[in-house]
């Protein structure tokens, strides 16, 4: 067999990479290498350590591969757009022209964080503000068509974030971190009914096969009857006690639910009866990153063509097997937000700031672009006497999961700056300055992309 050749930046010490690489040629017999063939570069599966960087595969420099053509988008019913949590390639935005922005309601705080995804249907977009006021805006226009606030009344109610939305048959379903899931009349914003949780829950639902799914705070899978709000079965995953505010909801294939927790598992259950089919664990412990101990997947799991692929804050980037659960390959990647896979292609944003394109079949990179270069930003520490020991240090820009637009990657940051990359080169072709901080990821409709700031407001990118 001919030992792959990867392009990799190691920054352990010297001895150690020797040590490790002669255990891989001692596991994998690269001594004997056989008959002298040299594998195709998109044929390769990467063996990337986790003390090392992704960077461009030399062999997939300037290759082309085949990306969906664009596709007008006439309702994004869930966070990822459908239960798979796969959105197509949107022809939206074309000019990134920003044509108006409204607000919807409470903003960032101290008891308040805006969180929640927006989705659509006939025409109307659906936000939820930082103190689960849910509005529907008109999507040519930003005007409120109604708005129902959902918030309790409570001593228990006074502090809570997150949740999301999700819509199905003309219904929009609401999950809270005020511990409760209700459903709504998407036309009016009546409740149609209202069930408590014992956990907050900080993620959006998804709506499958009659069944709603959430994730608690607790690591633990809800699962509700769509019609009628009577809780269903549940599954617990491992308790983890460290983790980040941002949480991420299911994905559902047929029968099967892909589940992404705070413990840094990834588990498959049967959508029916919560029976589990497998378990990944994207975790792993680093000498050199305290942070790494928190294990969170705080984006959602993406299903395509059989694969999941998912990202984890503790630094595994894995696409497994959905039928099986067998990890085809996993890279070490810490990232925050969710995959977009599209074609033959995975794009993610790490957590500072690096856009990679990687092989879908074998998670080679076909482009690396730092979207934090040159966009630093000083920020001051006070040390602990105030005086000499205060310092100041450069903070990169907190980057959104991207959308696929007319043939373009969108992001925004928490600078309030969108960028538009080229999908296939990686070069970034426009940049707009939206005003306001983003987080939550953007979302398609029509000729329009919408973005939610962190201050509540809803802008709309033609």
């Amino acid at each position: 067999m001919m030992r792959p050749r990867f392009s990799l930046v190691m920054v352990l010490a010297g001895a150690l990479v020797t040590s490790g690489c002669a255990q891989l040629g001692n596991v994998f017999n690269f001594g004997d290498r056989g008959p002298q063939e040299t594998a195709q570069a998109e044929n390769r599966i990467p063996l990337v350590g986790f003390e090392q960087e992704v960077l461009p595969e030399e062999g997939l420099k300037g290759a082309g591969f085949y990306l969906p053509d664009p596709v007008t988008i006439d309702q994004w019913a869930l966070p990822g757009a459908n239960p798979e949590q796969s959105p197509p390639h949107s022809d939206a935005a074309k000019g990134l022209v920003v044509a108006w922005k409204r607000g919807f309601g409470a903003g960032v705080g101290r008891n308040a964080h805006v969180m929640a995804p927006p989705v659509a249907l006939n025409g109307k977009i659906f936000v939820m503000d930082g103190h689960a006021a849910v509005s529907a805006l008109d999507a040519r226009t930003g005007a409120q068509i109604w708005k129902s606030d959902l918030r309790g009344r409570s001593r228990r109610d006074t502090v809570a974030f997150g949740g999301g939305l999700a819509i199905a048959e003309g219904k929009l379903v609401v999950t809270s971190g005020y511990r409760f899931v209700t459903q709504l009349d998407a036309e009016t914003g009546s409740v149609l009914w209202r069930t408590q949780t014992e956990q907050p829950i900080h993620a959006a639902p998804t709506i499958s096969g009659g069944r709603v799914f959430a994730v608690a705070i607790d690591n633990t899978l809800l699962t509700f009857d769509f019609g009628t709000g009577k809780e269903g079965w549940t599954y617990q995953a491992l308790s983890e006690p460290a983790r980040l505010l941002a949480a991420s909801s299911p994905a559902v294939s047929g029968d099967t639910v892909v589940a992404a927790f705070g413990s840094g598992e990834l588990i498959a259950l049967r959508a029916a009866n919560g029976n589990d089919l497998w378990s990944e664990a994207l975790s792993r412990a680093s000498r050199t990153n305290a942070l790494s101990e928190i294990r969170d997947i705080a984006g959602r799991p993406v299903i395509y063509q059989g694969d999941v692929i998912a990202v984890s804050h503790s630094g595994v980037l894995s696409s497994t097997d959905l039928r099986t659960g067998q990890t085809r390959w996993n890279l070490p990647i810490t990232g925050i937000t969710t995959p977009w896979v599209a074609g033959d292609v995975v794009y993610v944003v790490d957590r500072a700031g690096k856009l990679y394109c990687l092989a879908r079949e074998t998670g080679l990179a076909y482009w690396v672009r730092d979207l934090g270069e040159g966009r630093e930003q000083r920020s001051f520490f006070a040390g602990l006497g105030g005086g000499s020991d205060s310092r100041q240090t450069k903070v990169k820009p907190v980057w959104s999961s991207p959308i696929l637009a007319s043939g373009r990657l969108l992001l925004a940051s928490n600078t309030g700056e969108m960028v538009a990359v080229n999908a296939r080169t990686g070069e970034v072709e426009r940049s707009v300055d939206l005003g306001e901080s983003v987080t939550v990821g953007p979302i398609a409709l029509g000729d329009s992309v919408y973005f939610v700031t962190d201050e509540a407001r809803l802008i709309a990118v033609r």
